[in-house]
């Protein structure tokens, strides 16, 4: 078996946001996200649920890029009806990658620039973060930790919801928001400070929680047990293996 590199160390660390969530739909954005949430269905929570990324709910975690013989376990039907009974009932749990994110766990995916009419730079535009968020659960995953993405204001467009009193909808509380983990590939993070604050929860191996603080534009609550990021297991090593047979989470972490 090879030695774990840091993107191995970082999938594992991201497969526990959905551990002890039980019979939800599991989905994850980007690379690292849909091999963490792989990893956790074949490992820590055999009720998560996920789909072929088509229409098809899969007994089993389908393995990134060709599949070569590999024939996908289809099990049930799962078109965009189910989908958003499962968004809007809360039994789903994302996993996302932000472009910005603020204090208050705000996160934006549409646009950089102070002006909306006239960006500096045109994204995507907030697709499913605003219903996503205020429905079911999420998490983060950042692949290049910098002040760029954790930014010192507010984000430049709100896309989906925070810990942010000011912008609550009507009727909401903040214990219905629910922003679950942080991974970057320096360490791991949650909400869980004092008022919501961003939390240190671990550091991956050779990061201090001052380098953590340098690269995050607003304060982080760094509490006196932070540990080492666990590294894999050769049984979690094993099934990255299987699930990523090209490897192609060799490029997904940042600089």
């Amino acid at each position: 078996m090879n030695e774990a590199t840091l993107v191995d160390r970082v999938i594992c660390a991201a497969a526990r946001a959905w551990q002890d969530d039980g019979e939800v739909l599991a989905t994850g954005i980007g690379v690292v996200p849909r091999l963490a949430a792989s990893l956790c269905m074949a490992s820590l929570n055999r009720d998560l649920m996920m789909t072929d990324s088509e229409a098809w709910m899969v007994r089993e975690p389908v393995p990134l890029g060709p599949r070569g013989g590999y024939q996908v376990q289809r099990e049930s039907w799962m078109g965009f009806a189910r989908i958003f009974d499962n968004v809007w009932g809360g039994k789903r749990h994302a996993m996302v990658g932000p472009t910005q994110i603020d204090r208050f766990g705000q996160a934006n995916i549409s646009m950089v620039g102070s002006d909306y009419r006239k960006p500096k730079v045109q994204m995507l535009g907030v697709r499913g973060f605003p219903g996503n968020s205020i429905s079911h659960a999420n998490s983060f995953f950042v692949p290049a930790h910098s002040p760029k993405v954790f930014v010192a204001g507010e984000v430049d467009m709100v896309a989906s919801i925070g810990y942010n009193p000011a912008r609550l909808p009507r009727g909401y509380a903040m214990d219905e928001i629910d922003i679950r983990l942080v991974v970057t590939n320096l360490c791991v993070m949650d909400f869980g400070g004092p008022g919501h604050s961003l939390r240190l929860r671990s550091l991956h191996p050779g990061v201090s929680s001052a380098q953590v603080q340098e690269a995050t534009g607003f304060p982080v609550e760094v509490p006196a047990d932070v540990g080492q990021t666990p590294a894999p297991t050769a049984q979690e090593l094993a099934l990255l293996a299987q699930l990523d047979p090209h490897n192609l989470r060799a490029t997904a972490l940042g600089a």
